[in-house]
């Protein structure tokens, strides 16, 4: 009997089973397709996104692959700097195709000992009080404590575990591939930038390679979405708004997508959770999808792995989707603001000119892109000092920076007084007395998830807290 049977290897399924087996907790990555997706349907990673994976070790790998750019402007486009003095140590978007950041999510649970098993179909699954059991298209059955559903937007596991997806179907379609042009860059840019005044889901950016990304408002929406667009029909919607197709020809992927929206009623069944598109859909507007997939599995993997363990608190594992349900709700109704901005109709227009205006403003344009980068969640765990229920950013320390101490998954007792003491929780926070100039606080207790959870210079008051969070004094 395993752990955790997750469904589906994208960013999400891989974040998860690595996130569970730093915890000791074995994980069976169950993934159709028999080998890795060529199709980078993401092209960045917002700073929340950045900092997990700083946290684990993993950026400095990312990196090199890809490019950093400014924050402003990432908020329907709006041409505006990025505000000063942003709550964290990478004010940037990086830049970097999906595939990539798969292929290093990859190996870091390969490194890990994560079992990935492609060609795993699932078929039918039931639960009973000491587990879920799993049926594949093979006739192979499989049994653990719990089953995850990472498995997209049309999540099967969703469907079998009975969970309702409310929302809006897609009203507009938009096309989108990767594509060789025969058109000069400059020639290129020049025609995207005048469309674009009008049209802002039309745009053709080069990938490198002679490849280029290639987006244009589809006609209409296609009965079955998940049959990929012709070249044909790319190209004539091209010429449709560029009086031109750019001479595009051998694709090496075609596809579509809506706008559809939509958030699962609940994210738990018992012994079955969802996470990233099984959870939630929306367009991707903002680039957000991808990012709140990886910060979903960030904030279940710990918590699982307490339950797994043994030593999860009292509602501990329910606290996943009292947490993350509400930012998905968040996401997709800025989601649904980016998409009335992106309308070339005279009223979205008048909309989009007056937010204009607001952004000038410090505070708006630090608000919005608090939304779109991640770093203004604040989870409810309790009244008081202003850090608590917010990540901590990473910090310089005596000795080194606080995102280096949190490989391991681990919570952590960052101490500046050098009083404090976590015995009996030892095997599951690490105690870190050392100081820093940019912390105002004697000393903060993080989740493994480094959202602050206390703070404060007393003993007394920090047992309540370790206990809420860490389970029982061992």
């Amino acid at each position: 009997m395993d752990d955790v049977i997750i469904v589906g290897a994208g960013p999400t399924g891989v974040m998860l089973a690595s996130e569970l087996k730093l915890q000791g907790v074995d994980a069976i990555v169950l993934e159709r397709d028999s080998e890795p997706s060529k199709v980078a349907r993401a092209l960045g990673l917002h700073v929340r996104s950045v900092e997990i994976l700083d946290q684990r070790g993993l950026l400095e790998r990312l990196l090199p692959l890809g490019q950093q750019y400014p924050l402003g402007g990432f908020f329907a486009g709006i041409p505006k700097p990025t505000p000063d003095g942003l709550d964290t140590a990478h004010p940037y978007v990086l830049g970097i195709p999906q595939t990539m950041t798969e292929r290093v999510l990859l190996e870091h649970a390969a490194e890990l000992g994560v079992q990935i098993r492609r060609g795993g179909t699932l078929v039918g699954l039931s639960q009973d009080s000491g587990g879920v059991t799993a049926d594949l298209a093979d006739g192979t059955r499989l049994r653990a404590g719990y089953l995850i559903g990472c498995d997209g937007g049309r999540s099967l596991v969703r469907k079998l575990a009975g969970i309702d997806f409310p929302g809006e179907p897609a009203g507009h379609e938009t096309l989108l591939g990767e594509v060789e042009l025969t058109v000069s860059d400059a020639e290129l840019g020049e025609i995207v930038t005048e469309v674009r005044k009008t049209y802002k889901d039309f745009g053709a950016v080069p990938l490198g390679n002679g490849l280029y990304r290639v987006i244009a408002p589809a006609d209409g929406v296609a009965e079955d979405r998940g049959t990929p667009p012709t070249l044909e029909e790319l190209s004539r919607q091209l010429r449709k708004f560029a009086g031109t197709d750019f001479g595009a020809h051998s694709p090496r992927w075609l596809s579509r997508f809506g706008d559809a929206t939509r958030l699962a009623e609940r994210y738990r069944d018992n012994r079955v959770f969802l996470a990233g598109d099984a959870a939630h859909i929306h367009p991707p507007y903002g680039g957000q999808g991808l990012n709140v997939g990886l910060q979903d599995a960030f904030n279940l993997g710990w918590k699982l792995a307490a339950a797994v363990n043994g030593w999860a608190p009292d509602g501990l594992l329910d606290g996943y989707e009292r947490e993350r349900h509400p930012v998905a709700a968040e996401v997709l109704d800025n989601t649904r603001v980016l998409g009335v901005l992106m309308s070339p109709e005279p009223g979205p227009q008048a909309v989009r000119r007056l937010l204009t205006e607001l952004m000038d403003f410090e505070d708006v344009n630090r608000l919005l892109i608090g939304k779109i980068s991640g770093i203004d969640i604040r989870y409810d765990v309790g009244a008081g000092h202003p850090l608590l229920g917010r990540r901590l950013r990473d910090i310089p320390l005596q000795r080194g920076r606080l995102y280096e101490q949190m490989h391991d998954g681990h919570g952590i007792l960052l101490d500046q007084t050098g009083r404090l003491t976590v015995d009996g929780w030892a095997d599951r926070v690490q105690h870190i007395v050392d100081t820093s100039e940019q912390l105002d606080v004697p000393a903060a207790l993080l989740r493994p998830d480094g959202h602050v959870v206390w703070v404060g210079d007393d003993q007394t008051t920090l047992t309540a807290p370790l206990t809420r969070w860490f389970g029982a004094h061992s």
